[in-house]
């Protein structure tokens, strides 16, 4: 293919702003042409795209609301995410012809990257490169930044995590138990409980669609109350959550799922106990963590090699399954980090 030749180029472009819970159609394919070239007096890369993250904030990102720490899709434009992309043509100098990166790239085929400052080279190719979308990425560092550095874990601590089997739960528990706290998780399905028990190591799980009162179930998994909760869901979880922390208990605030379709946020009423309990309870965002990003890659890159950590992906195929992929998110359809697949090399 030679150099600066147009080519067609399939993407999934956004349609219109969202109300309610997201479908397929929100979505659609189309092709284009581009420019296998960057433009003259740009410092822009150009990239083939090879693996795309599903990530549950996107939701946040269908949505006409600006000023929030992330900016709303553009309805017409091609959807934009993490991913992991091959660099094809540079005229930036920290990127050259043949890198791989992860980092913002668009859902297409090739995207020309103007904003390069959430780029991030890939060194290690020892391991599967669509760790980069998970493990190795956004979702690998939101587990060690919200559980290292928000939570100030200890030896032998009760950590109770929410959305267990997902992209960031899994590596918490694995984290937790790796320093020998007591780990129990909660998911959706009984496929996703044995996950947590049998291949990533925790104490305990339990499928919280069958627990018809949840403070009871977290009292029955922690007699002796939580210290550290992981938050992926809010809702009526973190009010059940609440009653049962210990005294000086953290929460580490990552994210809300059961929130994200609602027209109306639902309530929280054991708030109180934050302050009779002396709980901390903090939100963070991962890129604000990112320049921790070669520390985080020390302590995890021999747990990888070593089998000491594991990671479950669910890998869709081509770049037409991404609206699928996405929209499962929010029903829990995926079984794992959710991975779309544009190209394998």
């Amino acid at each position: 293919m030679a150099d600066g030749e147009a080519v067609s180029n399939k993407q999934v472009i956004f349609r219109d702003y969202v109300s309610g819970f997201p479908k397929e159609s929100d979505m659609y394919v189309t092709t284009s042409t581009i420019s296998l070239k960057v433009p003259e007096g740009s410092e822009a890369i150009l990239v083939k795209n090879l693996y795309l993250s599903c990530d549950p904030y996107m939701r946040s990102r269908m949505r006409n609301i600006r000023g929030s720490y992330v900016e709303p899709f553009e309805p017409g434009s091609p959807i934009t995410g993490y991913g992991v992309a091959k660099v094809l043509d540079s005229r930036h100098p920290d990127f050259k012809k043949g890198d791989l990166v992860w980092g913002i790239t668009g859902w297409e085929e090739y995207s020309l990257i103007s904003k390069n400052e959430r780029l991030f080279k890939i060194q290690h190719t020892d391991v599967p490169l669509s760790y980069y979308t998970g493990i190795l990425g956004m979702a690998g560092m939101t587990a060690y930044s919200g559980f290292y550095e928000i939570c100030s874990p200890k030896k032998g601590e009760y950590v109770f995590i929410s959305a267990a089997s997902g992209a960031v739960g899994q590596l918490v528990g694995q984290f937790a138990k790796l320093l020998g706290c007591y780990v129990v998780g909660s998911a959706g399905t009984k496929e996703k409980v044995d996950l947590l028990k049998n291949k990533f190591g925790f104490d305990e799980a339990f499928n919280y669609k069958e627990e018809q009162d949840l403070e009871a179930c977290l009292k029955r998994y922690f007699p002796e109350g939580i210290d550290i909760y992981f938050e992926n869901v809010g809702g009526k979880m973190l009010d059940a959550v609440l009653v049962n922390m210990r005294l000086y208990g953290r929460i580490a605030a990552c994210g809300m799922i059961s929130q994200y379709n609602l027209e109306e946020a639902e309530g929280v009423r054991n708030l109180f106990t934050i302050v009779a309990k002396r709980i901390r309870m903090e939100g963070f965002i991962v890129f604000d963590y990112y320049d921790l990003y070669p520390k985080f890659l020390d302590l995890i890159m021999p747990y990888i090699r070593e089998g000491k950590i594991v990671y479950v992906e669910d890998i869709a195929e081509g770049l037409e399954s991404a609206p699928t992929a996405l929209i499962g998110l929010y029903s829990g359809r995926n079984v794992g980090k959710q991975v779309v697949v544009v190209a394998r090399e």
